[in-house]
């Protein structure tokens, strides 16, 4: 059966200066029909990029994205529109993603009369439905955005999201601008609301232990690249790349039992626009020379298990 999403070698570069950036360098992935991929990596290593150009908010510049096994990568706004319906995104910040002049009830609204969807009494019946879906009051839609709190805020962002019935949701750190107990109220919220729905969704964070409890499969990303991908269980069982063991030894404990000998990562991502080797050698304690001369391919490690090291 064909993949929901697939993206293949896919390249995001920026203009900077006279140089360029490679701010997605050669990604490849799928996600299948109701499987919820979690994208982890520190912050500037192109995560938020990736997501957008596979929503087409960001133009590519190589390599192709199917989405229902249709090739959506260089279609026009018009061909495009009916791909649109079928993949939303939650953004980071629930206020900065609303327009503060328009009611909520304009914001759905819009999206529907948009795509074409029903007369003015369906459309305030889906509008209705939807709200109370994602546990906010009945008389929301009439409100604005700054009367709301961050975690309603955000559950109007799903709302949103939801009103074109999607098949894939792109959630970008969708939870890092809420209090940790609201946190948990939106992450239950979307493992219920892609039970009822079936959706699918890629859930970019870079919060290691939000995506242990959301995600189905984990893609580690480094300064633009995939460099290690496996099952949530394994990948917590057996991580085999450097930057993953290092991840994963900086998460906090509360318990000095399970403190990892793994060093936590030194130096900062790495900004230049051109890398040979390794793009992680400069920071892995366990670089030979090997690692500065010749990049390492994504290769598989073990049955359903992929990283990009020599030494995996």
């Amino acid at each position: 059966m064909t993949a929901l999403l697939s993206v293949r070698d896919l390249h995001t570069r920026y203009a900077v200066g006279r140089q360029v950036l490679r701010a997605v360098d050669g990604v490849s992935f799928e996600v299948e029909r109701g499987e919820t991929v979690g994208l982890v990596g520190e912050s500037g290593c192109g995560k938020s990029t990736l997501g957008k150009t596979i929503l087409r908010l960001v133009p590519s510049a190589e390599g192709g994205i199917e989405l229902d096994g249709a090739d959506i990568t260089h279609l026009g706004d018009r061909a495009m529109a009916p791909h649109r319906r079928r993949m939303q995104m939650i953004f980071q910040d629930p206020f900065g993603s609303l327009n503060p002049r328009q009611t909520i009830r304009t914001v759905l609204d819009t999206a529907l009369k948009v795509h074409g969807l029903g007369d003015r009494a369906a459309r305030n019946s889906q509008m209705q439905e939807i709200v109370a879906k994602v546990g906010l009051p009945t008389d929301a839609l009439d409100r604005y955005p700054h009367e709301f709190s961050g975690g309603q805020r955000q559950r109007i962002g799903i709302a949103r999201a939801l009103i074109l019935r999607p098949a894939l949701i792109v959630c970008d750190e969708p939870v890092s601008a809420l209090d940790v107990s609201i946190q948990a109220q939106i992450l239950n919220l979307l493992v219920d609301l892609k039970r009822e729905f079936g959706l699918s969704y890629l859930f970019i964070s870079h919060d290691l232990s939000v995506v242990r409890y959301f995600a189905d499969r984990v893609l580690v990303m480094y300064f633009g690249r995939i460099v290690e991908s496996a099952s949530h269980a394994t990948l917590w069982r057996d991580p085999r790349h450097p930057y993953t063991k290092a991840l994963f030894a900086s998460v906090p404990s509360a318990d000095p039992a399970h403190k990892r000998s793994v060093p936590s990562i030194e130096g900062e991502l790495v900004t230049s626009t051109v890398v040979t080797g390794c793009r992680f050698h400069s920071r892995c304690p366990a670089a030979t020379d090997r690692c500065r001369a010749e990049e390492p391919p994504l290769r598989q490690v073990a049955p359903g298990h992929e990283a990009a090291c020599h030494f995996a």
